[in-house]
């Protein structure tokens, strides 16, 4: 068989098993396809300008109107912006792809582990890719209160925030079990990629439009590297999840 043909075999095998597969997965195809098309979307209209009034306006409103270099808050809330934005760095999303790496080789999910490595290590080119594409200037209507070296759009810790921890989310949810667990993990992966991206606008190093942005694009790149992992699942290429029922009912 010559190599189109193997190809059209490949995708006839992908489609047949997609049409084969329960809602939430028709469910992620879908958020995939509308993650790439918001980022389009988005900037499309970055580009041609029209968001710079409503990106202005977030961010000042973020600032004391008395004092732009003052956030708005008491001061504790200065520093959980500081420390969130910190769950986006990359000290933070490197300690926490390690460990979950970890637990996934000690729990025998070794498979998983390459599939985690590769996910990060793409959203990552991929971010560094978008960003020298775009070239977006950073804001300069307000003082930055974070040490920022690249451009703008889309926001860096927002899109890799959204790979790493909804990535991470997804796999650890898969080796557990109990639905409360699962909904938890994915909760907490949601929570955290949430506050970074809001801090990152808070700390006026990026538009909202860049955040949005780097939403779209973490989320269009974890779901899809989820719906491979159960692809390769199906075809028992990794560990299947333990058949549990019981548990499952919890």
């Amino acid at each position: 068989m010559n190599t189109v043909g193997r190809l059209s075999t490949r995708i006839r095998q992908i489609w047949s098993w997609i049409c084969e597969r329960e809602p939430v997965v028709l469910l992620s195809l879908f958020l995939v396809t509308a993650g790439v098309w918001g980022f389009i979307f988005t900037a499309d209209h970055v580009l041609e300008g029209d968001t710079e009034a409503f990106d202005t306006w977030a961010v000042r409103a973020m600032r004391r109107s008395d004092d732009p270099a003052t956030p708005i808050g008491p001061a504790w809330l200065h520093e959980i912006g500081r420390d969130a934005t910190a769950f986006g760095g990359v000290a933070g999303l490197t300690f926490f792809t390690l460990v979950a790496a970890g637990f996934l080789y000690l729990n025998g999910k070794r498979a998983m582990v390459w599939l985690l490595l590769a996910s990060t290590g793409g959203g990552l080119v991929l971010s560094s890719l978008l960003k020298e594409w775009f070239n977006r200037p950073r804001p300069e209507i307000v003082p930055h209160l974070s040490y920022v070296y690249t451009s703008s759009f889309p926001s860096g810790h927002s899109m890799l925030s959204a790979v790493v921890y909804l990535t991470l989310g997804s796999l650890l949810a898969a080796s557990v079990t109990q639905r409360r667990l699962k909904a938890y993990i994915l909760f907490v992966a949601i929570l955290l990629t949430v506050l970074v991206g809001v801090s990152r606008v808070y700390l006026g190093v990026h538009y909202p439009t860049d955040v949005l942005a780097g939403w779209m694009a973490g989320l269009a790149w974890s779901l899809l590297v989820w719906l491979i992992a159960r692809w390769l699942q199906s075809g028992g290429r990794v560990q299947q999840e333990p058949a549990n029922p019981t548990a499952r009912a919890n």
